[in-house]
């Protein structure tokens, strides 16, 4: 149930909305559909909460609220599309795992 390419990208620095944006791509719908299971069964195990979540796998992109946390989780066509590292690109990229 691995995710692909997953970034953290580091937002304090830039006053916004949020402290971290994590990013990954799901194989296939199906596969988006169980990553956000599963995050969502780790976040029950933590003191986070999750505040909202948001789209669906059928779109290509989910995204998961955590106030301080915004997870991403794309079909490769979407993320593509999208670019959020272009868009955050003066965010201090902490970690990439391809």
């Amino acid at each position: 149930m691995q995710a692909l390419d997953i970034v953290l990208l580091d937002l304090r620095a830039l006053d916004t909305f949020g402290d971290f944006f994590i990013i990954m791509s799901a194989e296939s719908h199906r596969h988006m559909r169980a990553l956000k299971e599963s995050l969502l069964l780790e976040i029950k195990k933590t003191d986070l909460t999750s505040h909202h979540v948001e789209g669906s796998a059928e779109s290509g992109w989910v995204l998961l609220d955590l106030g301080g946390i915004i997870i991403n989780i794309f079909t490769s066509t979407e993320r593509d599309f999208y670019q959020l590292e272009q868009l955050w690109s003066d965010a201090l990229e902490v970690v990439r795992v391809l």
